[in-house]
């Protein structure tokens, strides 16, 4: 009994969103629903560019680990959102806390270095569409995306072990509705001045330099397109980019709100609401803004089927 009681006040309290109970079990559903469709969309994008021989090209073995980073970094946070979601325990354990974290951040640091890649990879497709095949060569498509998982495991582990590491004091009510840094950090009972600079700098890095090679890559595109002043040129870029270009816009938009500044009154009132679009809601909506305007995937998806029917 004493170790049970020990190990409970170890437990970080996730606040969540118990300030709007009324909230709770409409966002219950909303997160339950976006999640399975996360966990199918996904799984079917893996699933399709694994079997379909069209598609084992670099742009779909980049969506099949975008698809990946997806189904894992929502899995990270939306098993325990839903627990607390249910019922009055708002409890994580500090082994939960430290797992959740190291996922999470090692998670979306690498899907922020993908979609750099993806971009890098359409730059090719439409600017060197003659040596597309030497350039995106399978090598290099595997040191690339070996790359993206790398930086996020060092990411994770420098600033999740850093942050991990400040004295709490017995602060573990976390503002937030899972263990993220920002909020880990102003548990701390010590100046947190220098990790405050930290996280400010990591994220220019991991989110503003992939941000600045995607801008580069597609400035590129654009300038490709306008020199051969034509209507189908505009209009294979777009089929080819349209996609990606979605996805970089709803990613980037909600998650440098969140992390460039951590400590303004704008993401300290709407933090949570921002992590949980960007966190649950895009990881939904990439799977059908890659299948809904993707003519390849809906090709892929249509033999599939036709082939299951007949069999």
């Amino acid at each position: 009994m004493g170790m049970t009681n020990s190990s409970a006040k170890e437990d970080f309290i996730l606040v969540g969103f118990s300030d709007q109970p009324q909230l709770e079990k409409i966002l219950f559903v909303a997160v339950l629903i976006s999640y399975l469709l996360t966990f199918v969309g996904n799984s079917l994008i893996i699933l399709v560019s694994s079997i379909d021989p069209k598609l084992k090209i670099p742009m779909y073995i980049f969506l099949t680990h975008l698809s990946l980073v997806d189904i894992c970094f929502t899995t990270s946070i939306v098993l325990q959102l839903l627990w607390n979601l249910k019922g009055p325990a708002k409890t994580i354990t500090s082994l939960g806390c430290a797992i959740q974290l190291y996922v999470s951040l090692a998670l979306g640091s690498t899907e922020c270095v993908l979609l750099a890649v993806m971009a890098f990879d359409h730059y090719a497709a439409v600017c060197r569409p003659l040596h597309y095949t030497a350039v995106m060569n399978p090598c290099l498509c595997q040191v690339l995306a070996g790359f993206a998982w790398l930086s996020g495991a060092g990411n994770a582990l420098i600033q999740g072990t850093v942050t991990l590491w400040l004295p709490r004091c017995g602060h573990r009510r976390l503002h937030h509705f899972f263990c993220e840094v920002p909020s880990m950090i102003k548990l701390a009972c010590v100046d947190i001045h220098a990790n405050e600079i930290q996280l400010l700098i990591t994220s220019l890095i991991l989110l503003l330099l992939p941000l600045a090679l995607i801008l580069m890559s597609y400035g590129h595109i654009v300038k490709a397109v306008i020199s051969t002043k034509s209507v189908q040129a505009w209009q294979k870029a777009m089929g080819t980019c349209g996609s990606h270009l979605t996805v970089i816009s709803l990613f980037y938009g909600s998650i440098t709100a969140n992390y460039i500044q951590p400590n303004s009154s704008y993401a300290h009132t709407y933090g949570k609401f921002i992590s949980l679009f960007y966190r649950v809601i895009t990881p939904t909506l990439n799977p059908l803004i890659y299948t809904l305007r993707n003519k390849e995937v809906k090709g892929a998806l249509g033999r599939i089927c036709h082939r299951d029917l007949r069999v």
